[in-house]
């Protein structure tokens, strides 16, 4: 984590399975339980919704970086409580709330994907708005071998590999490696496994240079780009265009581009 800001913390010290820092405008948030390759229990589902929505609700917060403790970002939902009872329905709830929170909020969201990204843990990657990946990362949604729907999954696969892929993955259930994921569209960027950390960290700073105003009014159309008709999406753009116009980051990008130096956003 970058020492340019002063650091914060939430007091996440009631979580289990995850931690949450503040970094100026940046949220670091890890999946904290490597014994388990980071699968999430009952309780981690309500932690993952209760951290989200204090994120959401963050004004001076702009992006989230998510991560895995240990050697996987996440297996998903935990097998072992699944088969001794111990996952109750409501839990698949928390979880796609937790998940359209991060897909909605006004922050842009990365992940960071080392070793496993499975079942919930692949959903969660495809809830960021950009997903960072190493070669040797396994990605896949295995809910059919459990007997079970990979969640809202079967939404959001389809539109960033096409129906066709999304189908054999989840049907099929396999898994592919990091490679592949990039190859198919399914991650942004690929980087290797010994220097995935400091080029996370170059990505979001190289992202933090564009996540302005616009950036985030872009990303809130791009959330119903496939699900609204022409005239409302194009009202919607229009109401947001005037908002970006009207922004704070609109007056010191011009004020930037006029001076010839980089933008500072607020």
């Amino acid at each position: 984590m970058s020492d340019a800001y002063d650091t914060h913390s939430y007091d996440t010290r009631s979580y289990n399975s995850l931690g949450f820092e503040r970094d100026g405008p940046i949220g670091w948030l890890e999946l904290r339980r490597p014994q388990r390759l980071n699968a999430v229990a009952m309780r981690g589902a309500e932690e993952l919704l209760d951290v989200a929505q204090r994120i959401a609700a963050d004004p001076s917060l702009r992006m989230v970086a998510v991560t895995g403790q240990g050697r996987a970002f996440s297996t998903g939902i935990d097998l072992k409580d699944l088969a001794a009872g111990l996952i109750e329905p409501r839990y698949f709830d928390l979880w796609e709330q937790a998940l359209r929170v991060f897909e909605t909020m006004d922050k842009l969201v990365l992940c960071l994907i080392r070793g496993y990204a499975l079942g919930g843990g692949l959903q969660l990657a495809l809830a960021a708005d950009l997903r960072v990946c190493t070669p040797s990362a396994r990605l896949g949604l295995p809910a059919i071998k459990e007997g079970l729907i990979p969640g809202l999954g079967t939404w959001r696969l389809a539109r960033y590999i096409g129906l066709g892929r999304a189908k054999a993955m989840i049907i099929g259930g396999a898994m592919i490696d990091g490679a592949e994921a990039q190859r198919i569209g399914l991650v942004d960027h690929l980087v290797e496994e010994d220097e995935a950390d400091s080029a996370f960290e170059a990505l979001i700073a190289d992202y933090a240079g564009t996540n302005s105003a616009g950036c985030r009014y872009a990303k809130a159309l791009l959330a119903d780009c496939f699900d609204t008709g022409f005239d409302r999406f194009f009202a919607g753009y229009l109401a947001a265009q005037r908002r970006a116009l009207e922004s704070a980051d609109f007056a010191e990008a011009m004020a930037a581009y006029r001076e010839d130096r980089v933008a500072v956003w607020g």
